[in-house]
């Protein structure tokens, strides 16, 4: 008899990667990343299970033993997920990254509504059902993450599992104009009305979903006014809330002050010097902006010479699918941006205006960046939340730097009074806000970078699990009060003021 509830994750990989050694053997390293430095404390102290993707296709016949032997002592199971080939390019290159990546992150023109993706898409969530039921028990408490598994719970009711089930979307959720597009509309969404709970990044998000709700499912009531809201079908009363995820600051900011990081730089500095730094940093992806991103910073050096020699700007690009054909032709954009702009502007045996880096970086190398850079451009066209931009100012240890944020980045809502905030279609503005950062004097960057990081550090990776999981279990919602910043005047607008950042 278990003394009290275990977890039982489930993510579309498995917090360990598995990989292959110079010997052709296999063997598991722990992954990275904000959701397992905040997951594996709480498994390890509560007991329970992840399940997930191992990342191979490929019958592993020792694959249990694998795990085992990753887990020793750990206080929790990894479970494994075994898919075929056609299974993980369906259901992952093709529903998950050809459907609903692209539809919830506004850009449905790139969409491919394959009726098989939607088949397999839903006889995968079905097998991730099927070993979290074999796993559970009637006590435990099951929280799935991400667009990949929005299915499980209508699943695991099939199977009769009684067990607490919540969701988190760590990708936005789109408004109804453009959910609607999505052939499977009213599955999908009943699906996701099988949790207990449903928690979003933003408020914006949230309502997204209510209004989808509101307008497509019969006899659905919203109730309560604060951040968790109860939505009742029949006898059931699903919660639906916002809860912004965020990074473990602390063990950032240790990081970051290391010894090797400082002296990298420094050395960056060194190699860069009499000129501020602006750093762009993101995975290869269409929703990031990065070919608006150059092409504004080409109009801040053509519209503010003061600019030139003065400044360089350090792209980071992250391969990502590049064996998709959208992603390889966005590679090629960049790269061909890039070479335009620094063509125009290089000085011969002296300034680059950008230095492009196409390639995954070290962790301190990264902490490097992050720490020489004054400026950093994050700037996506639309984002769940980016924690680029809060692992930026939590790396910013000396305070004396800035932060230009996309007001499409679910990030927004929470720094809205310390970044500077763009559109970033708007090559003009975000120009403007380019060499703004540059000239922003430095009592001003300080007291913006400062309220930064004392936001992040209070809400920090440890405060999203906690808030999460208190919204699961607490007995009155009224608990979850809308927090102070949040606009009610217009249920269709931003939760955040443009006019005030933008000082108009």
């Amino acid at each position: 008899m278990q003394n009290h509830p275990r977890l039982i994750v489930a993510s579309n990989r498995l917090p360990m990667v598995l990989t292959h050694k110079p010997d052709g053997s296999l063997h598991f390293e722990p992954g990275s990343g904000g959701l397992v430095t905040a997951l594996l404390p709480v498994l390890r102290d509560r007991g329970g299970v992840w399940a997930g993707w191992p990342g191979l296709t490929d019958d592993v016949a020792n694959l249990d033993d694998l795990l085992q032997q990753a887990t020793t002592r750990a206080g929790y199971r990894l479970r494994p997920v075994q898919l075929t080939d056609d299974e993980h390019r369906k259901f992952y290159y093709g529903f998950s990254n050809e459907v609903i990546w692209p539809l919830f992150h506004d850009l449905q023109s790139l969409c491919h509504f394959d009726p098989s993706y939607w088949q397999v898409y839903q006889s995968v969530n079905r097998k991730y059902a099927e070993l979290i039921a074999r796993e559970t028990g009637s006590d435990d408490f099951i929280w799935v993450h991400d667009y990949h598994l929005m299915n499980v719970a209508v699943e695991l009711r099939r199977l009769n599992v009684s067990a607490k089930m919540a969701f988190f979307l760590h990708i936005p959720f789109p408004a109804m104009d453009i959910f609607v597009k999505l052939p499977w509309r009213f599955q999908l969404l009943r699906a996701l009305l099988e949790f207990d709970l449903i928690g979003f990044q933003t408020l914006r998000d949230r309502r997204n979903f209510v209004e989808c709700v509101r307008a497509l499912v019969k006899g659905a009531k919203v109730q309560g006014k604060g951040q968790v809201l109860g939505i009742k079908i029949g006898e059931r009363t699903v919660r639906v809330g916002s809860f912004p995820v965020s990074i473990d600051f602390n063990g950032f900011v240790k990081r970051a002050a290391a010894q090797e990081v400082a002296d990298k730089a420094s050395e960056l500095k060194a190699l860069l010097p009499n000129r501020q730094l602006i750093l762009g940093l993101d995975r290869l992806d269409y929703t990031k902006g990065i070919p608006y991103r150059l092409e504004a910073f080409r109009n801040a050096l053509i519209r503010y010479p003061q600019l030139r020699e003065r400044v360089t700007l350090i792209q980071v690009v992250v391969p990502s699918r590049e064996d998709i054909p959208q992603y390889h032709d966005l590679k090629t954009e960049i790269e061909r941006l890039v070479g335009e702009i620094n063509g125009q502007f290089t000085r011969p045996g002296g300034w680059v205006p950008i230095h492009y880096i196409f390639r995954s970086l070290k962790r301190s190398d990264l902490l490097a960046y992050y720490r020489a850079a004054e400026i950093a451009l994050v700037t996506p066209l639309k984002d769940g939340m980016n924690l680029v931009a809060k692992e930026y100012c939590t790396c910013s240890i000396e305070e004396d730097c800035v932060l230009v944020l996309s007001e499409f980045a679910g990030a927004a809502a929470q720094m809205q009074n310390g970044a500077l905030l763009v559109n970033p279609y708007d090559v003009e503005g975000s120009a403007d806000a380019i060499h703004r950062a540059f000239s922003m004097p430095k009592e001003e960057r300080r007291t913006r970078m400062r309220r930064l990081r004392r936001a992040i550090r209070h809400q920090d990776i440890f405060w999203w699990v906690d808030s999460f999981l208190r919204a699961a279990i607490a007995k009155d919602l009224s608990a979850f009060p809308l927090p102070d910043d949040y606009v009610p005047h217009d249920e269709s607008a931003y939760s955040f003021d443009l006019t005030k950042n933008l000082n108009l």
